[in-house]
């Protein structure tokens, strides 16, 4: 019996000094805060109907144009053109949202800047980015969820006014 004992309090000292072992090898824990964030993103219902305003307050002036919407990370929810839209619209209207979407800014914003300051003047080095009017950040609160880029009217500040009276036809549905 007393052989059974020593052999009983011998396994426990082991067990006890191997989890004291194990807990001195964990890392500490992580500072207090949240571990998941929470974002604000542009809809896929949103992006078709911003698209589809965007568009139509385009044709109401007369312009043949491609807009495309892209979510907070500068990723495609939706694009139309409209009959007669050049295809390279297409093109220039989704890279017109990424840069805004990216920089936060709308692109006329960017290259009236890069035009005046040397220092921004290297943005157009950019992969990807198109320093042309047109493309516009799309805001819930102060948040940037998402972007809308056209391409096609006659001119960068007649499509970012597109862009413009696209976000005003779902402004309230921006929360």
């Amino acid at each position: 019996m007393n052989k059974t004992l020593r052999r009983g309090a011998l396994a426990v000292s082991f067990a006890a000094f191997a989890i004291g072992a194990h807990a001195q090898a964990q890392p500490a824990p992580l500072a207090a805060g949240p571990a998941v964030r929470s974002e604000k993103n542009i809809s896929l219902e949103l992006a078709n109907q911003l698209a589809a305003a965007t568009v139509a307050a385009c044709a109401a002036n007369g312009y043949s144009v491609a807009a495309t919407v892209v979510d907070r990370a500068g990723v495609v929810r939706a694009v139309q053109r409209a009959d007669n839209a050049g295809s390279h619209t297409v093109a220039a209207s989704e890279r017109k949202a990424w840069t805004s979407a990216s920089a936060k800014t709308p692109t006329l914003a960017m290259m009236e800047n890069a035009q005046k300051n040397p220092g921004a003047a290297n943005l157009v080095n950019i992969p990807g980015f198109l320093l042309l009017g047109g493309g516009v950040p799309v805001k819930s609160g102060n948040d940037v969820i998402g972007a809308v880029g056209v391409g096609g009217a006659p001119g960068g500040h007649l499509d970012e006014q597109c862009a413009n009276a696209g976000i005003e036809k779902i402004k309230a549905q921006l929360g």
